[in-house]
């Protein structure tokens, strides 16, 4: 016994059929960001902020500066004597 088809149709071409390819967009689109002002204000005070911690607690070229004024023996006078002491006083509260 034989099976023959029925006719022109074939049960199998279907699965064989591919679809044309369709192209994609050739539109560039480019990604996005936007920053509110607030975000912009903590990013600045965060670089601020990390300024001043990088800076070292002492400055030398004060210190030096105030070497050299003490290595000057006319620099320290009556005068210069009882400023200091004044603001000692002032800072302790005397």
């Amino acid at each position: 016994m034989s099976i023959d088809r029925l006719g022109p149709v074939d049960p199998v071409a279907k699965f064989n059929k591919t679809q044309k390819t369709q192209r994609a967009d050739t539109t560039q689109r480019s990604d996005s960001v936007n920053f509110s002002e607030e975000s912009r204000m903590q990013a600045e005070l965060y670089k601020i902020s990390e300024a001043v911690r990088s800076q070292p607690d002492i400055r030398a070229d004060r210190v030096a500066e105030v070497q050299r004024k003490l290595e000057d023996p006319s620099y320290i006078d009556d005068a210069v004597l009882n400023t200091v002491a004044d603001r000692i006083m002032d800072v302790f509260g005397l």
